[in-house]
């Protein structure tokens, strides 16, 4: 596990596209093409602005997304297709991009494509209550399945609301699609950029704890090349960190 503190979340997003655009350009190298996931959300802002400028051949990239909500159009501001589209895909003109749909047919058909072929790095965001993706706790760390329905809790639909992608808890959709912890867990490198005041608790929570499912972040300690890009706000809570696999590094670029 790689941790990396900088001062604030712009320097966290440049130092977290940065990564990406390597482990990116490093998969084309060795096989031509570049397979990523993609996270949205508010904490995404930064990394995404930085990545989209980076020297990619971005004809080579194929991408997935995380998550959406049931039966929200594409339409509506809230709309993590709408994100990426406007925030990645647009600007970059990746040829492919898989979008989750909110139905049990684009479940069937996200699965058949993100299992032809190993995903190279997976930009995953980790949410207020450490949630990765839409698992939230207590996350089914078992399942198999590539794509799968969950219910929303409390402290997720909040965040959503707090973010300003809807006016009040009752217009947030109470079920979302999202890909699983295991799927996740499939990509090769896992870039997490966390930055933020309000995501301090998820970030000690992850760091200082051992495996649990109560704190589903706590998966991506296990993975053997997870790299986390946090900013002083979100690292402000940290006490101690519990290293669940290999080594932990960890560079400080504080003031």
């Amino acid at each position: 596990m790689k941790i990396v503190i900088s001062q604030t979340a712009e320097d966290l997003g440049r130092r977290a596209a940065e990564e990406s655009a390597l482990l990116i350009n490093q998969a084309i190298r060795e096989r031509g093409k570049a397979r990523i996931v993609l996270s949205t959300g508010a904490s995404q802002f930064e990394t995404l602005k930085y990545l989209v400028k980076a020297d990619v051949d971005w004809s080579k990239v194929e991408m997935f997304h995380l998550d959406e909500y049931v039966d929200l159009p594409i339409t509506h501001p809230a709309s993590f297709r709408k994100y990426l589209k406007e925030r990645f895909v647009d600007l970059t003109g990746v040829p492919v991009a898989h979008y989750v749909d909110g139905t049990q047919e684009g479940i069937e058909a996200l699965t058949r494509e993100i299992r032809r072929s190993p995903i190279d790095v997976g930009l995953i965001g980790i949410g207020r209550n450490a949630h990765i993706a839409f698992n939230d706790p207590p996350a089914d760390f078992d399942t198999r399945v590539a794509y799968l329905v969950v219910n929303l809790d409390k402290t997720c639909r909040n965040q959503q609301v707090a973010e300003g992608w809807f006016a009040t808890m009752e217009d947030v959709p109470r079920q979302a699609v999202s890909m699983s912890v295991w799927q996740i867990m499939q990509c090769k490198a896992i870039v997490s950029a966390v930055p933020h005041a309000e995501k301090a608790w998820a970030v000690s929570q992850t760091l200082a704890n051992e495996l649990t499912n109560r704190v589903p972040a706590t998966m991506l300690k296990t993975h053997d090349h997870f790299h986390l890009y946090v900013d002083a706000a979100s690292y402000a809570d940290v006490t101690q960190v519990v290293t669940l696999k290999g080594e932990t590094q960890v560079e400080d670029y504080r003031a």
